[in-house]
């Protein structure tokens, strides 16, 4: 059953679909040039269907079986770390004329895609793609390296006719973060020690305010903490998707 609800000018249908690996849910918002679909396949995965045409980001063959899902015309990788760079399942959704865009690494690894640094903008089928930092400050590995370096891997804005979602990648609280303007929706890690814990998150959305805010990448990380931490902060909606 779908059930539909106005929320901060949002037109939000809730549903699930059955596919091989199980149910994957669905959230659908109103954009001016047409519905935004968000699968919440799992972990750090997800996929976004826009005027037919279907965005997977870091595809993982653990989370869902990806011969079932629709081909991908953009595939988004944030980083080179194996749940979020899988060959397999890139393999698996990809068709002749997919684009590929990744980070650094991942292209170095990969021997193809289009790479994008830190803070570059390019338009995929009037699509707009912003690349933003995604790194680690406070947590690191025995050798002191953070796990996630600053310079490597990549958060994505991505512009959606007049919605912008903010999809983070594996990250803390950066300072960068209090630039992203006008974000309607946001993705933002939370498992520790590769991200960020609850109060780290309540954070980072506070720095820059997000109509709609779904901690992803999370494992066995509390929401509720996080619902918590921003319960008075009533421009931040937190909505909680298996993930």
């Amino acid at each position: 059953m779908m059930k539909s609800r106005i929320l901060t000018g949002f037109f939000l249908l809730s549903s699930i679909t059955q596919l091989a690996m199980g149910q994957i849910n669905k959230d659908v918002f109103k954009t001016n040039k047409g519905d935004l679909e968000i699968w919440f396949i799992g972990h750090g995965s997800l996929m976004f269907n826009y005027n037919s045409k279907n965005i997977h980001v870091d595809p993982f063959s653990r989370m869902a079986d990806y011969s079932t899902l629709p081909k991908a015309d953009l595939v988004l990788i944030t980083h080179e770390h194996g749940d979020h760079l899988d060959q397999n399942a890139i393999n698996a959704i990809q068709k002749d004329d997919t684009r590929l865009i990744v980070n650094i690494t991942s292209g170095e690894i990969l021997q193809k895609g289009q790479v994008m640094k830190n803070n570059e903008k390019v338009t995929v089928q009037d699509i707009i793609i912003e690349s933003v930092p995604a790194y680690n400050i406070l947590h690191k590995r025995e050798n002191g390296n953070p796990y996630h370096p600053k310079g490597s891997g990549n958060g994505y804005v991505i512009t959606f006719g007049d919605k912008r979602v903010y999809v983070a990648g594996d990250t803390e609280n950066i300072p960068e973060m209090g630039n992203l303007k006008n974000i309607d929706i946001a993705f933002l890690p939370m498992n520790l020690p590769y991200t960020m814990t609850p109060e780290m998150t309540a954070d980072a959305a506070k720095m820059f305010m997000p109509k709609i805010l779904y901690p992803y990448h999370y494992s066995k990380t509390d929401t509720n903490l996080l619902v918590e931490l921003l319960k008075d902060t009533k421009k931040i909606e937190v909505r909680i998707r298996k993930m």
